[in-house]
């Protein structure tokens, strides 16, 4: 089943998947609305979740947050208990000081996987029957309760895979809000900027300082990270998009289309052409 509610001021939407037949996502689009951010949880059997064409495991009893941008499809949907939200309904980038998840939460180069050890478990189920309440009662006051469900959801997420993380004591410490603000700038910076000297300059730090503080809090070098999400970009364009090799190498920042190529294979191990036979091939197998 899924539920729904809808601000038709605001075109808002919040809507609950429970054991959901075909939950997926596996169009591209750059509409401004229809696009929400998903939080899915798998209460069940590990499986595959296949996410922007790569297969990932799923494990049981684990949580797993997307970008609205990302294209999903699951191994056993109806399993899945899932929420997702647009950015009318609730804009997390505006309310970051409430919440405190952007650049961390949602990322589109690395999927996290929040682990729920049992009373994690038994906390999420009280608030998802919370939820299921909540949309049931139709009433003034539904969207701002459902709204206010959906922070603490959001917050108590974030709280878990804070504590997943090495080492611990150092999540709070302001340095850890460098490295999400990266990742966002990154989000909106990736198809002009690609060095690590233009993110280093917009958090005034040095390009070495950034990158020593990535290698505190265990994460990729800071090039890394912007070159995955390129690629990432890339095989989208590729894969859900009738635009050229050229049309794609300018509109990611590129100057010259063998540059781009000799990037993508590179970053893919293939060739955009080769990569986008592979990936239309595979998508018809599919259906």
């Amino acid at each position: 089943m899924n539920l729904k509610v809808k601000d038709e001021n605001t075109k808002g939407e919040l809507i609950l998947f429970k054991e959901e037949a075909g939950f997926d996502r596996l169009s591209f689009t750059r509409d401004r609305f229809n696009k929400y951010f998903t939080i899915v949880w798998n209460n069940a059997a590990s499986q595959i979740v296949t996410i922007d064409g790569v297969e990932h495991q799923f494990p049981a009893n684990t949580l797993l947050t997307l970008l609205f941008n990302q294209t999903f499809s699951f191994e056993n949907s109806e399993t899945l208990l899932a929420w997702q939200f647009n950015r009318e309904f609730y804009c997390i980038i505006d309310h970051d000081s409430e919440v405190s998840c952007v650049g961390f939460l949602f990322s589109s180069t690395d999927h996290l996987f929040v682990k729920l050890d049992n009373l994690a478990q038994q906390k999420l189920k009280l608030l998802s029957d919370v939820f299921l309440e909540e949309f049931k009662t139709s009433d003034h006051i539904q969207n701002e309760m459902l709204l206010v469900l959906l922070k603490r959801l959001i917050i108590y997420i974030t709280q878990l895979a804070k504590l997943s993380y090495h080492p611990i004591k150092k999540m709070e410490d302001a340095r850890f809000h460098i490295i999400r603000k990266f990742n966002l700038l990154v989000e909106g910076n990736f198809r002009t900027e690609h060095s690590v000297h233009f993110y280093a300059g917009q958090l005034y730090k040095s390009p070495k300082t950034l990158s020593n503080l990535f290698a505190i809090f265990n994460q990729k070098p800071p090039s890394q990270i912007i070159q995955e999400r390129i690629t990432i970009e890339a095989r989208r364009l590729l894969c859900y998009t009738d635009k050229s090799i050229k049309h794609i190498t300018f509109e990611l920042g590129f100057d010259d289309v063998s540059y781009f190529s000799n990037f993508f294979k590179k970053n893919s191990g293939f060739s955009p052409s080769d990569f986008r036979n592979t990936a239309r091939s595979a998508r018809l197998i599919k259906s």
